[in-house]
């Protein structure tokens, strides 16, 4: 794991520029403790059927619309205990609503899939809500905890959204402009990379014991579950639906079990993982292709996030 630095220049919630924080990471860390911590949920999550079938670019868009409502779901219950826990000592320091709040992104995709009367056309299913529950449940009884959720969520969608983002609008032929996929769309952050660095450094600088971060990690592992959850329901419903799967083209990851698997959270870890003959073999079969520039594009935001993860 590389050497983490806290960006000098990034603001705290518009409190001034934030110091230099350690350059060396310790095992007792946050962050290294929820990697260490989540790695075995997290290989079983990159292996549901919806995940992979979703990174090699065979989607649905039914079953991706119900995806957005899900995800619109969590992040709704997500952000009202993160507005309610604002001033929390132990979320304080993580609240940047402006850099990474998803609920209002989400809402248009989905006026831009359903139309402007969406609201009446969506609900919460039986997964995404034992999901939502877990969260409010946190937020009002055991704050901290809310950090674990913050963290899979987030900074999970910072590593690998832009590479998602290429896929779905390339099987689902959406607009290049960026509409139904506002969700992967930070507009409030101009380095993902330097970002989720001063992101883990503030959650280090937490001052915990060691019986809340395991908590923390006991928590984050339940919020995979919750995902896994959605995502086993969503395969369910696919079943049921005769559709067409719309399909980019080309994979996004080989059959060689490619680390862009490594779920919608850290997509962006395959190509670090993934190696040179990785690289060659993914050039290859887009420069065969006739849809090789898009996903020539989605394999180069990959490279641009190639330290994502090795350098949480």
């Amino acid at each position: 794991m590389s050497a983490e630095k806290m960006a000098t220049t990034a603001s705290a919630n518009g409190a001034g520029p934030v110091s230099e924080g350690k350059d060396t990471l310790s095992p007792e860390d946050l962050s290294e403790l929820l990697a260490l911590g989540t790695k075995e949920v997290h290989e079983k999550a990159e292996n549901t059927q919806f995940v992979k079938d979703f990174l090699r670019g065979r989607i649905r868009k039914e079953l991706f619309k119900l995806g957005a409502v899900a995800l619109y779901y969590t992040y709704t219950a997500m952000e009202e205990e993160i507005e309610r826990n604002k001033d929390h000592p132990h979320f304080a320091p993580l609240y940047f609503p402006t850099e990474l709040h998803r609920h209002e992104a989400l809402a248009r995709d989905l006026e831009y899939f359903y139309g402007p009367d969406w609201e009446s056309k969506v609900s919460c299913s039986k997964a995404a809500q034992r999901y939502v529950d877990r969260i409010h449940q946190v937020g009002q009884d055991d704050p901290v905890l809310l950090v674990s959720h913050a963290y899979t969520r987030y900074m999970g969608d910072l590593s690998g959204g832009q590479v998602l983002k290429k896929v779905a609008q390339r099987a689902m032929k959406l607009p290049p402009t960026g509409e139904g996929l506002e969700f992967y769309q930070f507009d409030g952050i101009h380095s993902a990379k330097e970002f989720k660095q001063l992101y883990r450094s503030r959650m280090n600088e937490l001052v915990l014991d060691g019986d809340t971060k395991k908590r923390l990690v006991d928590e984050a592992v339940k919020a995979f579950q919750f995902n896994m959850e959605v995502f086993d329901e969503l395969e369910e419903i696919g079943k049921t639906i005769q559709e067409d799967v719309l399909d980019a083209g080309v994979p996004v990851h080989g059959a060689m079990g490619g680390d862009i698997s490594k779920c919608p959270y850290y997509s962006a870890k395959m190509a670090a993982s993934g190696g040179t003959e990785y690289a060659c073999q993914l050039a290859m079969a887009v420069l065969r292709h006739p849809t090789g520039q898009v996903l020539c594009a989605a394999f180069a935001a990959a490279l641009a996030g190639l330290a994502a993860w090795y350098l949480m």
